[in-house]
């Protein structure tokens, strides 16, 4: 048969293209890096709003003490930073009992580059916290990026990258999906509404973690180990 020659076309359970992820991971950086500029510059529309938003829900977190309590059960235990590389720890070990060590080496390796990242800006930008007179939870060292959206996103963006390797069904991935969005955005509504956060610190947060999961999954894609090999035909 002529037409396009076997070799050139994609097998049907090769990898996503670096593409996608990589044009993914430089839309979502570019957007982190106006959030910081317009916070280090004092955009005064964007702080009014970290303000407002900071200001309703600590108001709402004095007045509530069990939603308050059930926010700080969200943020330090089921999405703190700890439990995340916890996951990706867990995930790294399935992929090397799949016999790709290269994988999990690559996945740990990009949680350690995401804690580079994240305490870097974190002493370059050197954001307070919002300071309230009656604070209803405590955290330390600079706010902006969110630790915890920061970790959350980079976690969940890797796990769905690996159960997309695994060649897992439909139900499975959108599962992973929505547990990923539904712990970003969580994790983000906590830090705010606990009062340690504000707004802007932890959508940059989780803008970081995608793009930099987004990046590693295109990068991987790149290399030899990570690309798909072509069998030549006759």
């Amino acid at each position: 048969m002529y037409g396009i020659p076997r070799a050139l076309s994609p097998p049907p359970n090769s990898p996503p293209p670096a593409a996608p992820w990589l044009r993914t991971a430089l839309a979502l950086g570019a957007c982190a890096v106006v959030l910081i500029v317009l916070v280090a510059l004092g955009w005064r529309p964007l702080l009014r709003v970290d303000a407002e938003v900071a200001d309703w829900l600590h108001a709402r977190a004095l007045t509530q003490p069990a939603w308050t309590q059930t926010n700080r059960v969200f943020s330090d235990w089921v999405w703190d930073p700890l439990t995340m590389r916890v996951l990706i720890a867990v995930a790294a070990v399935w992929m090397w009992l799949r016999g790709e060590a290269l994988v999990a080496l690559w996945c740990v390796a990009t949680v350690v580059v995401g804690v580079g990242v994240q305490q870097g800006l974190k002493v370059v930008i050197d954001r307070d916290r919002p300071r309230w007179q009656q604070p209803v939870d405590t955290a330390h060292y600079a706010a902006m990026p969110s630790g915890h959206a920061m970790t959350t996103a980079l976690t969940c963006v890797l796990l769905l990258w690996l159960v997309r390797r695994s060649r897992a069904g439909r139900a499975v991935r959108g599962l992973v999906l929505v547990l990923g969005c539904v712990s970003v955005a969580g994790v983000s509504f906590t830090r705010i509404a606990l009062g340690v956060h504000w707004l802007t610190d932890t959508l940059t947060g989780a803008l970081l973690g995608v793009a930099l999961a987004a990046a590693a999954a295109g990068l991987w894609t790149t290399l030899p180990r990570g690309g798909t090999r072509t069998v030549p035909t006759e």
